[in-house]
């Protein structure tokens, strides 16, 4: 039987439509439910709607719409996104569900007759946009909100509370015992501190709120949102397969502005409920626009139905994982999103496609079977292909996305220069053995490359490996990972062309802007305002190969820290191989524009200085530190 696997996103208010940000989030989930079914588990993956609270009154009424008719009205919006992004949840949970809802009262009920809820009053202040209290260490300014800077409520009222101060020991007490309850390692040391400065009892109802749970033997109240938010990962299992006990959820995946709610509220009533708690939580950064925070209520955010049209839906999906590095908020604009796809979905993966398709109808070698033994060039590459799939399996157990992109991607660029360095175009009628054999381990490199994207770029994927027409290449119920690293190179491919490229080029319309020139003095001093705009950042070279059809040129994989992981070009091959180049720290610019040499995106450069004899070598620091340390 396989193992189950129940992962979920947080369910989305529906006071305006799907924006960039909630994409991010859910995107993350459907490549982590895909990545975990190639690994033979059965995955159950939920998403959905939060329907109740004061926001979605205000916005209901300003609609001229009863609230229940508002949120009906909000669902096809978000399906439609889902679908058209190839969201593939098993799922949709809402919070008007009926099912959903005796649960929440029923739990309520089990909580107040164990003693762990009582009635009181609460007076402080509320973020309705939030749908949050808010605590002293929260506020930025006296009255105003530190995430959506717009004024805070004051509230004083009749109020239910949950022992939520009862649990502060235990609490602590578990996150001792879990390290990894919560990833990345930065939010977990916030809740700990959190927790640690005193938690107190959790207001869970409202009076002056009607458009919500009604709260058990209570008309008066209206049960708080987030309670009845929260258990709508419990509610769900109604609908999951019978065959698994599906509690508890393996992972949670949220942005960090809600942490709180799934680390410390969560986790404290499924205490008191004697129920098991997630296996782990998976906490991303924010989408920034302007510095900020991506959001419907900021209005600052991007619309992804109206960006899928130029770029494609699954184009958007890889520039989320790859751009964005996961433990830290991300800055996203249309400049980057054109120069990621064209690089590295264009000109790497969909040339690399196209030009080996070409190559087999131009050899007329309609039918590829691999040789009994394999020269030490396309064995190498095998090699390689074996050490990303492992390297990428470890980076994808880590949710480490962008990482396991890195990784295929330089994957994608050493079998880019393995058929480059192979020259098959040149090769003679009589030479068709060795033409047969550099184009069927070129086609054997490809499959893997469609295997591993699979989870960020699924059609796309389906349809590269569909033309590669591999023969026995029938699915067993195994782990796929463990047969594609194992098995030998050995199958028969028969490709056809496509009849269109797999990525088009994204071409925007430039607009021309004046720059004013201005002279250079003589004695060529700036100013310190001036260097302070320079980043120097420390980095570790983790990868280093050649660049196609350039004798200078070297392509970096550099790991940044905080920055991510970039690819950085040099034209330093006279003075370095690629190899000495690997784990060396040395000192890079990161807050270059990116630049296009040889058809591939650098993203910043390295600093380098030049002996009296003309060699270049490479600036560094004197002891080794820590990746995306700044210098200066």
């Amino acid at each position: 039987m396989k193992k189950p696997f129940y992962v979920t996103t947080p369910i989305y208010y529906v006071n305006a439509a799907p924006h960039l940000g909630t994409l991010y989030s859910t995107v993350i989930a459907d490549v982590t439910a895909r990545y975990q079914q190639l690994h033979n588990k059965e995955v159950f993956f939920v998403t959905g709607t939060d329907e109740h609270g004061q926001k979605i009154a205000d916005v209901a009424k300003a609609a001229q719409k009863k609230p229940q008719e508002f949120v009906d009205s909000m669902i096809e919006p978000f399906k439609k996104t889902w679908n058209n992004f190839g969201i593939d949840y098993s799922h949709f949970m809402r919070t008007t569900d009926p099912i959903h809802k005796k649960l929440v009262q029923e739990t309520i009920k089990t909580l107040f007759d164990q003693g762990d809820i009582y009635k009181a009053n609460y007076e402080g202040l509320y973020c309705t946009p939030c749908e949050s209290f808010i605590t002293p260490s929260d506020q930025t300014e006296e009255t105003t909100c530190p995430i959506h800077k717009k004024p805070l409520d004051k509230v004083s009222e009749e109020s239910y509370f949950f022992r939520l101060s009862s649990y502060q020991d235990q609490l602590l007490d578990f996150y001792t015992e879990h390290p990894h309850f919560i990833t990345p390692k930065e939010r977990y040391a916030e809740v700990i501190s959190f927790v640690k400065g005193g938690l107190k009892d959790l207001s869970i109802s409202r009076t002056t709120v009607s458009w919500g749970i009604p709260f058990p033997d209570d008309k008066a109240h209206t049960t708080y949102v987030w309670i009845d938010a929260l258990m709508n990962y419990i509610s769900a299992l109604h609908y999951a397969p019978g065959n698994h006990d599906w509690w508890p959820a393996q992972v949670h995946i949220m942005a960090k502005d809600i942490v709180r709610f799934h680390a410390v509220y969560w986790p404290a009533l499924l205490m008191a409920l004697k129920k098991p708690l997630p296996q782990k939580l998976v906490v991303h950064g924010y989408l920034l626009m302007d510095d900020q925070k991506m959001s419907k209520s900021l209005g600052n955010s991007l619309n992804p139905e109206t960006l899928a049209k130029t770029y494609g839906a699954e184009s958007i999906r890889y520039y989320l994982m790859k751009q964005i590095p996961f433990q830290h908020d991300g800055h996203c604009s249309t400049e980057d999103l054109t120069a990621i796809i064209n690089a590295d979905l264009s000109n790497n993966v969909g040339n690399l496609l196209q030009r080996t398709l070409t190559l087999t109808k131009n050899k007329k070698l309609p039918k590829l079977i691999p040789p009994h033994t394999w020269e030490v060039p396309a064995a190498r590459l095998h090699m390689k292909a074996q050490e990303t799939i492992s390297s990428y399996i470890d980076s994808m157990n880590h949710y480490q996305f962008h990482k396991a992109l890195h990784s295929v991607m330089t994957f994608v660029s050493e079998t880019n220069a393995y058929l480059h360095g192979q020259e098959p175009w040149k090769l003679k009628s009589d030479q068709a053995e060795l033409a047969n054999e550099v184009l069927s381990a070129t086609l054997h490199a490809l499959d893997c490359i469609g295997f591993l994207l699979t989870p960020f770029l699924p059609e796309k994927m389906k349809l590269l490996r569909s033309t590669l027409r591999k023969e026995d290449s029938v699915q067993t119920e195994e782990d796929q990972f463990f047969a594609i690293r194992n098995r030998p190179w050995n199958f028969t491919f028969n490709p056809e062309l496509l009849p269109k490229p797999l990525f088009p080029r994204i071409e925007v319309e430039k607009k021309e802007t004046a720059v004013k020139k201005q002279e250079n003095k003589k004695d060529n001093l700036i100013t310190i305002d001036t260097f302070a705009q320079v980043k120097i950042a420390v980095g570790t070279i983790t990868n280093c190969i050649p660049v196609a059809n350039s004798t200078k040129l070297l392509q970096l994989t550099v790991d940044l820290g905080q920055f991510g992981i970039r690819t950085i070009l040099s034209g330093v091959a006279q003075s370095y191989s690629p190899e000495s180049l690997i784990e060396k720290q040395g000192l890079f610019i990161v807050n270059l524009p990116k630049r296009k040499m040889a058809g591939i995106a650098s993203e910043g450069m390295m600093l380098f200085s030049t002996t009296e004899e003309g060699k270049l070598t490479a600036a560094t620091v004197a002891e080794k530190v820590g990746n995306g340390t700044l210098v200066g």
